[in-house]
């Protein structure tokens, strides 16, 4: 059957046709000049015309619509056989082979296809069309390509298909072949999301831009989405609400199986990791309520395990700090690191008998959360953390301080991830946009490579497992996918064993930094502990000096006291004196009254 395309116009949408001659100038209209209309307009000056040594081209624009494909499968099956003979019947195609075989244009059309496929069988065995015959061009090329400057190129760009964005908050590569990604959207602003604001979380095919290959349709945003390494058609997810979900991409877009909200998170679920288990199906979760919790997601009804991360080890969630981020390791089954809300990482031991002894350990150094959390690949005793404005690398050995770390930035570090291929390299992500690339071989104050990806702020980041392929989500939900170069996702001579020594010579800098300041607390310490010994000799001399101010006192008011008492006693005396005196002349006073009264008597007898 021929197919055959047909395109139809109307004649009326191509316009009039051009119809040219050759005529001479004709003059239709010719408008004088009006000196009345001058007092209407203004004399501009000076005058400033830009201008541009450029023909002057007719303004033209062209818009083409998006369009978007959309892949469909065929499934062919064995043809060639007459409308009345079943395929699948042996005897049928059989005796229908022997009847064809025997009839003579069949024969003579074999005969002269025969020829042709000796040609062609003759063809090949002379020229071996596998053959590389530029082996040494081609080791050339590679050591070109290992000398090639760091550089990253865009691949593709998945945006969100919704008229309201949402930040691209979660990315996840499908676990066979890494030909999907997984993308959870949601809003971050506490109680800024809009009303009409969609729920959904996409599968993206990475050749496939325009519309997403699946769809999954929570009840709530998805801030976290996981692929499963053992089962690539289950996905778990972690909600804005607390709660887990988990999908199963054979049996649709709706989850399989919740967990309940009174056995859930209280806050958003930031975080969750699948479980190294017999079964496949374990994972564990990580929210800012303070809580980690563990689940079968066959059953999740209520979590198999929880763990309060409360420094105190009281096992008290109102002191709990908030996770933020984790990290588990496969090698190593029974610990795991919690990033944490108050800039602190948390090293547990799940297998411990108490819940006290699950929290080992912590170390601190960053001011703000920890947003990304991750072991290095080939060497799981470092770690690294990216928080406020840098990202640091961590030994377990050493609590105290980080033995490596970035310069502080202008803008906020969002997200980071190590690369699964090359020990020495790690990505960064930017509020203002940027992705940086480091090796910590080539060099630590910079980044080898600092590529602005988009205007928006990038949220989070995640390289494919052979290295080349990274995808970074944005503020408005656009997923960009990077390749870098081959130099970035090679790994070099020598690269182990120069990173190994790296970090071992930070480490012991960092222990005999440690060993020194603890040795400084020491001594301060020996410090204080004598000065306060000499304040206790000074106070037990200050002592006796009180007990003489005190008997000095006391003399002194005895002597006080004694003054007074000779005072009153000269006062009595004086006292007594005149009274004595007052008597004398009181009886003077009498005994001249009385004479005088004798000779008033005496003058009025006369």
């Amino acid at each position: 059957m021929e197919i055959v395309y047909v395109y139809t116009k109307k004649r009326s949408e191509f316009g009039r046709q051009c119809n040219f001659s050759d005529r001479p100038a004709e003059l239709h209209v010719d408008i004088l000049p009006d000196p009345s209309l001058a007092a209407n307009f203004t004399v501009r000056d000076p005058c400033n015309v830009t201008m541009q040594c450029a023909e002057e081209m007719s303004e033209h624009e062209v818009n083409t619509e998006r369009f978007e494909s959309e892949s469909r499968g065929i499934n062919h099956v064995e043809g060639g056989w007459p409308k009345d003979l079943n395929p699948e019947d042996m005897e049928a195609t059989i005796r229908y082979r022997k009847k064809v075989e025997k009839d003579e244009h069949y024969q003579n059309t074999i005969m002269q296809i025969a020829g042709l496929m000796e040609h062609c069988s003759k063809q090949n065995n002379a020229t071996d069309i596998y053959q590389d015959f530029f082996d040494d061009e081609v080791e050339e090329e590679v050591v070109e390509e290992s000398e090639e400057e760091p550089s990253a190129k865009t691949i593709n760009v998945f945006r969100d298909p919704n008229e309201v964005k949402r930040t691209a908050t979660s990315l996840s590569w499908h676990p066979d072949g890494n030909h999907k990604l997984a993308v959870a959207y949601s809003s971050l602003e506490f109680q800024k999301a809009p009303n009409d604001m969609s729920f959904d979380s996409y599968i993206w095919d990475i050749e496939n831009h325009n519309k997403p290959e699946m769809t999954l349709k929570p009840v709530c945003p998805l801030v976290c989405l996981e692929y499963n390494p053992k089962d690539s058609h289950i996905l778990v997810g972690g909600s804005y609400n607390g709660q887990i979900a988990y999908w199963d991409t054979r049996k649709g877009s709706q989850p399989v199986e919740m967990s309940t909200i009174e056995h859930s998170h209280r806050d958003p679920v930031y975080k969750v990791i699948w479980l190294q288990s017999k079964t496949g199906m374990d994972i564990f979760s990580a929210s800012t309520d303070g809580q980690v919790l563990w689940w079968d997601i066959r059953k999740l009804s209520e979590p198999t395990e929880r763990l309060v991360l409360d420094p105190s080890k009281k096992w008290n969630l109102d002191n709990a700090l908030g996770a933020i981020s984790l990290e588990f390791e496969t090698t190593m089954p029974t610990k795991f690191m919690v990033g944490t809300e108050q800039g602190l990482v948390v090293s547990c031991n799940r297998k411990a008998k108490t819940p006290a002894e699950k929290i080992v350990c912590t170390y601190s150094g960053h001011h703000g959360p920890i947003y990304a959390l991750q072991r290095n690949p080939f060497f799981p005793k470092n770690f690294l953390t990216v928080a406020d404005w840098t990202a640091r690398i961590w030994s377990e050995d050493i609590k105290e301080s980080s033995i490596m770390w970035t310069k502080y930035h202008m803008a906020h570090l969002l997200d980071g991830c190590w690369s699964p291929v090359r020990p020495s390299v790690f990505f960064t992500v930017k509020m203002d946009g940027t992705l940086d690339v480091w090796d910590i071989l080539f060099k630590q104050n910079d980044p080898t490579l600092s590529l602005k990806v988009c205007d928006e702020a990038l949220y989070s980041i995640r390289v494919q497992d052979n290295g080349r392929y990274l995808g970074c989500g944005s503020q408005l939900g656009t997923t960009t996918l990077l390749e870098i170069s081959s130099g970035l996702c090679t790994l070099q001579k020598n690269e182990k064993a120069l990173v190994s020594e790296m970090f071992e010579r930070e480490t012991k800098r960092e222990k005999i930094l440690e060993s020194r300041h603890r040795e400084m607390r020491l001594k301060e310490r020996s410090r204080s502990e004598q000065s306060r010994e000499d304040e206790a000799k000074d106070a037990d001399g200050e002592e006796s000096t009180e007990e003489l101010v005190a008997r000095a006192e006391t003399e002194f008011f005895h002597m006080l006291e004694a003054e007074k008492t000779k005072e009153r006693n000269e006062e009595k005396e004086r006292d007594m004196e005149k009274g004595v005196c007052e008597e004398k002349d009181f009886q003077e006073e009498h005994e001249t009254n009385g004479v005088v009264a004798s000779f008033t008597r005496g003058e009025i007898s006369l």
